[in-house]
């Protein structure tokens, strides 16, 4: 059924004659609104037709769905239109909204045009204003639009950084175990080896004591003989007895002499193996575990920079690792900052540069510029190398090739010196009244390594 072809007063509630909601069929055909069926009933008492009084035997009568579908558009019709004849009323005159104030931003009508509250205001007709006010609207949609695009990218990049945060996460636990594990065979091969040497202690001093008891039961064996002996010589005759005591008595001193005793030193040496215990082992792990002076952030690093596990050497990347651009994280420039930052005190650390034709190293404030090609502008007191003279940065410029370079920062006094180890030559200082954190920086485009302590 059209809604639309159909007459009104057709479609009207008989008791209320407006347009039917929620209608519902009585058994006698007629159909009502669900409310006002409701409300007939509870006035009259009994549940009869409104409009043939014939007597209802359902309390819930069913709903009359096609004219519920019929009705339903003629409401919603109903209640857009007068909500838009709304709209354009003025709320304090009911007059159509012809102007627009250009004071207090708002539709008025003609009467207010004239009334106090817009005494000397400008007026303009709502159709000049509102292409400007439409324009305004589209570039502030449009500054919105950019703004979405561009925190959508953000959000992508803080997606990006979780799973970031996850890998860096699962790779760092993977080499502590892997150091432990090598801290822990340590630690069992030294327990293994001090153990298989007590017990081969134990071993010389049990057969050491072994020999001495055979000495011992050889002793008690003649000596038992000759007690043997001798009481069956006190059975003899007289004149046998005679005969034999010289050499009894021979016998006797012979038998005599001093018992054996517990050498010295027969014991277990248990200080050998107990005293200072933990103490030696750390000792002996120093010949194992390296002090490096100096460690790499791997958050500052150029993504074309590749960090050994150890975070001590660098090298360079033909493709980019797919990295967050935290702030940190240096984007133009090949550099990589030490991950502990000094101010005060004296530090040295050893780098070897063999390997590279084109490095620089020295120290930067931690307030330095990171983003872009400006790093080496400002604040940072570095040397440099570069075989082929390819690539412009301050500092000083170290002409002969070199093995490894010595930086010595004395935060206190304000200089950097470089040198060179191997020689002994003394290459360059800078002096200056350090104010902000220094951290170590390493930029190069072959492999660098922070040597450590116990190599310099």
């Amino acid at each position: 059924m059209d809604s639309l072809n159909v007459p009104v007063e057709e479609l009207s509630c008989p008791v209320c004659r407006e347009i039917f909601k929620a209608p519902v069929v009585l058994s006698c055909s007629h159909s009502l609104c669900t409310e006002c069926l409701q409300k007939f009933w509870r006035i009259k008492g009994t549940q009869e037709c409104p409009v043939c009084r014939r007597r209802s035997s359902r309390v819930n009568p069913p709903c009359n769905l096609v004219l519920k579908n019929v009705c339903e558009p003629l409401l919603k019709e109903r209640s857009k239109r007068h909500s838009s004849e709304s709209e354009e009323l003025c709320s304090l005159h009911s007059e159509k909204l012809k102007l627009f104030c250009l004071e207090d931003k708002q539709p008025v009508c003609l009467v207010c045009l004239n009334s106090q509250k817009h005494i000397n205001h400008t007026f303009r007709p709502i159709s000049d204003v509102v292409p400007s006010y439409k324009e305004e609207l589209k570039n502030a949609l449009t500054s919105l639009q950019e703004k979405l695009t561009h925190e959508e990218r953000i959000k992508g990049e803080f997606e990006k950084t979780t799973e970031h945060i996850k890998s860096q996460a699962d790779h760092t636990e993977r080499q502590i175990k892997q150091q432990f594990e090598t801290l822990h065979q340590f630690l069992r091969d030294e327990e293994a080896a001090t153990i298989t040497a007590l017990r081969e202690e134990e071993e010389q001093k049990k057969h050491m004591m072994k020999e001495k008891l055979e000495e011992i039961n050889t002793h008690i064996s003649a000596l038992s003989h000759t007690i043997k002996d001798m009481e069956e010589m006190m059975k003899d005759s007289d004149v046998c007895f005679l005969k034999k005591f010289p050499v009894s008595m021979e016998r006797v001193q012979i038998s005599s002499q001093p018992d054996p005793q517990t050498p010295s030193g027969a014991l277990i040496h248990v200080p050998r193996y107990l005293g200072n215990l933990p103490f030696r082992v750390w000792k002996k792990m120093q010949d194992i575990v390296q002090n490096t002076p100096v460690i790499l952030d791997p958050n500052t690093a150029h993504p074309r920079l590749l960090l050994s596990d150890d975070l001590t050497s660098l090298r360079w990347s033909v493709n980019k690792q797919p990295l967050p651009d935290n702030p940190e994280r240096f984007d133009e420039c090949y550099c990589v900052l030490g991950s502990e930052g000094f101010n005060s005190g004296a530090h040295c650390w050893d780098v070897e540069v063999k390997e590279s034709l084109c490095w620089s190293i020295g120290v930067t404030t931690a307030s330095n510029q990171r983003k872009g090609r400006d790093f080496y502008n400002t604040d940072v007191w570095s040397v440099q190398y570069d075989q082929y003279e390819l690539y412009e940065r301050s500092g000083f410029n170290i002409k002969q090739y070199l093995e490894r370079v010595r930086v010595y920062l004395d935060y206190d006094r304000g200089t950097v010196s470089f040198s060179d180890p191997v020689s002994n030559t003394h290459l360059h200082t800078f002096t200056n009244t350090f104010t902000d954190t220094l951290f170590p920086s390493f930029d190069s485009f072959s492999p660098l390594r922070i040597l450590p302590l116990n190599s310099q």
